[in-house]
C-alpha cells in the first residue's frame, strides 16, 4: 500500500516527508493506522548519527494508533482495536523469559538494525529503491506502520491519541525508573535531572509516590512546569546556583536518589556529588559517563542503568493510563501537538526546547 513517511536522507539531515510504499503484514505483524506519534530525544540524535550507508531511514518510536490489519499468527490485538506502540523484544531469550524485556539479547537487532530481523525492508520508495525502517519495532513517523505484538499493547479507545503515544518510551521510562526501579518509600527525597518529558514524568511519579522531588533544569519555563506538577523545588543550574549545595540544603543533606536524564558528563558528577550516603543514582540519559570514583566509593553509592524503565510494557501502559485517568499523571501539560506534515518544525522546537513533548497528529 502507498502511505506518506518522513523520510531522513542524509546524517543530521531534515525530516522530509514522502509517498513510499508499505508491504502487507507478514504472519505475524500488525499493520497500524497512526494517529498521533511522539517525538523523543532518541529520534533526534539517531537521526544525527545515523551511518549513511543505511538511510534514507523512518524513525519514530512513540506511536499511537488503530489497527487495520493483521497477520493470520497474531492473536492479541484485532482490526479496529487501538493500540500504543512501544520497544520490541524478542520474548524468548534469556532476559524476556526473566520478565525484563527492555534487556532483550536482541535489543539492538529488533530496535536499531534499520530492517526486519531477517534482513528485509517493509518500506520501499514508489518505484522499489529499500528505505529502511522498522525503528523500534515500529517506524512511527509515517501513516501507517508495521508492528508486532511484543511492541503493541490494546488500550481503551477513549485515551486521547496525543496523550497516549508517549506513553510506549518517555512516559514509561520516567515513571518506571520511580516506581519499578528505585521504589522509594514516602517522604524520601529525589532530584531529577532534566525535566524534559522523561524527567517530568519521573517528577510527576515521584510527587505520586508522596516523596519530595528537586528538579534540576535550565530552562525556566520547565522549572515553572516542574513546580506545578508538584516538584518541592527547583535549581537552575544556568543561572549561578551551587547545584550540589543547593541540593543538600534543600534535601537535609542530600537526595537519597537521583535520576540523571541528561547523559552528560558534568551533571552526572554533580548527581554524584550532591548524594547522600548509600544513596542510588539511576542513569537514564544517553552519553558518555565520566565522574570521579571516590565519592562513589566512600559514600557507598549504588549507580544503576536503566532502559525504558524496566518496563513491562504490556503491564506497564495500563498502569500510566490508570494514572492518567486517576489525575495523578497530567501529561497533557507536557503535550504541544503538531500537524504531520509540520514534523521538521515540531523537531526544531523539541531541540531548541520550546516544547516539552511535540506529539504529530495525522493530518
Amino acid at each position: 500500500m502507498r502511505i506518506r513517511a518522513a523520510l531522513v536522507d542524509m546524517p543530521g539531515g531534515p525530516f522530509t516527508v514522502h509517498e513510499v510504499e508499505l508491504e502487507e503484514p507478514r504472519a505475524d505483524e500488525i499493520l497500524v493506522r497512526m494517529t498521533a506519534t511522539g517525538i523523543c530525544h532518541t529520534d533526534l540524535s539517531m537521526r544525527q548519527a545515523w551511518p549513511p550507508e543505511r538511510l534514507p531511514m523512518v524513525f519514530g518510536h512513540e506511536g499511537a494508533g488503530v489497527v487495520e490489519a493483521v497477520g493470520e499468527a497474531v492473536t492479541t490485538v484485532a482490526p479496529g482495536d487501538t493500540v500504543c506502540l512501544t520497544y520490541r523484544s524478542c520474548r524468548v531469550c534469556a532476559q524476556c523469559s526473566a520478565g525484563e524485556p527492555a534487556y532483550c539479547e536482541h535489543s539492538a537487532l529488533l530496535n536499531a538494525g534499520g530492517s526486519r530481523p531477517d534482513g528485509s525492508f517493509p518500506l520501499s520508495r514508489v518505484g522499489g529503491a529499500p528505505v529502511r525502517g522498522s525503528f523500534f519495532g515500529q517506524s512511527a513517523f509515517a501513516s501507517h506502520c508495521l508492528t508486532t505484538e511484543s511492541n503493541t499493547v490494546k488500550i481503551p479507545g477513549d485515551i486521547p491519541a496525543a496523550v497516549a503515544a508517549p506513553l510506549g518510551c518517555s512516559v514509561q521510562t520516567g515513571v518506571g525508573t520511580v516506581r519499578t526501579v528505585l521504589r522509594p518509600e514516602a517522604g524520601t527525597a529525589l532530584a531529577v535531572f532534566g525535566a524534559g518529558s522523561v524527567g517530568l514524568s519521573a517528577v510527576m511519579a515521584a510527587v505520586a509516590a508522596d516523596c519530595p522531588v528537586i528538579a534540576v533544569e535550565p530552562i525556566a519555563s520547565r522549572r515553572a512546569l516542574a513546580r506545578e506538577l508538584g516538584a518541592t523545588a527547583v535549581v537552575d543550574p544556568a543561572g549561578g546556583d551551587d547545584v550540589v549545595s543547593a541540593l543538600r540544603d534543600l534535601t537535609g543533606g542530600g537526595p537519597h536518589c537521583a535520576i540523571d536524564t541528561t547523559g552528560r558528563p558534568a551533571v552526572i558528577s554533580q548527581a554524584v556529588h550532591a548524594l547522600r550516603r548509600r544513596g542510588t543514582l539511576a542513569l537514564v540519559g544517553i552519553g558518555t559517563a565520566e565522574f570521579a570514583t571516590l565519592p562513589v566509593l566512600t559514600k557507598g553509592l549504588t549507580i544503576r542503568g536503566v532502559t525504558e524503565g524496566d518496563a513491562v510494557p504490556a503491564v506497564a501502559i495500563p498502569q500510566l493510563i490508570g494514572l492518567y485517568r486517576q489525575g495523578r499523571l497530567p501529561l497533557e501539560k507536557l503535550i504541544t501537538e503538531f500537524r504531520f506534515g509540520d514534523i521538521e518544525a515540531a523537531a526544531d522546537a523539541a531541540s531548541t526546547g520550546r516544547v516539552v513533548k511535540p506529539v504529530l497528529r495525522a493530518d
